[in-house]
């Protein structure tokens, strides 16, 4: 079991483990408990009623919050002429073809997203070992394979987010920083949830959203009160 420090163990003392709380109070916690000489981001966890092993029954897309992450991401788009040129006016922190690939190839790794046309994606398959395992690889899903460079780049600007089940049956996000107004984190926790709900699989049985708890990165969590999602 991981050990916490003091200033973990004394925030601590303000949650009741055993206590499901309101979206609203539990964010004001999650503020209160960031303490941090950074700012932490606020997460939220949620465990879903599906079996991850079974293809039907996953759950993956994306949203845009409304608020942001409190992070700006630099996306890197993969394209040719006339929207290679889309890319750049559209605000791409880099963007190009067989050059990015290579740069890629050699080790670099300084952006946060791909977007690739798709005909590029030939080229790009070539990065999939690399990219696949930083869960960087492009996807249709994501909307991050389209012709509509100006679209996935100012919605990935805006503060899209992509989540995804893990093996555990779990969606781990984020959904702003601790120095968020509590409203706009509110907000962006509603609009995560909602997009779950969206996202259920045809095939899930039973009681979809399970459990859920928010935390920062360096603070306890603290379980809300789900069924009002339901």
């Amino acid at each position: 079991m991981a050990k916490h420090g003091k200033k973990y163990a004394e925030a601590a003392k303000n949650v009741n483990a055993e206590a499901f709380y309101e979206a609203a109070e539990a964010v004001e916690l999650v503020k209160k408990m960031a303490t941090a000489k950074f700012d932490e981001t606020v997460e939220v966890a949620v465990r879903l009623g599906v079996d991850p092993k079974k293809q039907d029954q996953a759950v993956r897309g994306v949203v845009v919050l409304p608020h942001g992450t409190g992070k700006t991401k630099r996306v890197l788009v993969f394209a040719k002429g006339d929207k290679a040129k889309e890319a750049e006016a559209a605000g791409a922190d880099f963007v190009g073809d067989a050059d990015m690939i290579n740069k890629i190839q050699q080790g670099w790794f300084d952006f946060d997203v791909c977007v690739a046309t798709p005909d590029m994606m030939s080229e790009v398959g070539k990065l999939g070992r690399i990219l696949g395992g930083k869960g960087l690889m492009p996807n249709p899903k994501a909307g991050t394979v389209t012709f509509d460079v100006t679209k996935a780049i100012g919605e990935i600007k805006a503060g899209k987010i992509e989540y995804r089940l893990d093996r555990a049956g779990q969606i781990h996000a984020p959904i702003g920083k601790a120095s968020f107004d509590a409203d706009k984190l509110n907000e962006n926790l509603k609009a995560l949830i909602d997009a779950l709900v969206r996202a259920k699989p045809a095939a899930a049985k039973g009681v979809y959203l399970k459990s859920a708890a928010v935390s920062s990165t360096m603070g306890p969590s603290v379980k809300l009160n789900i069924a009002a999602y339901r």
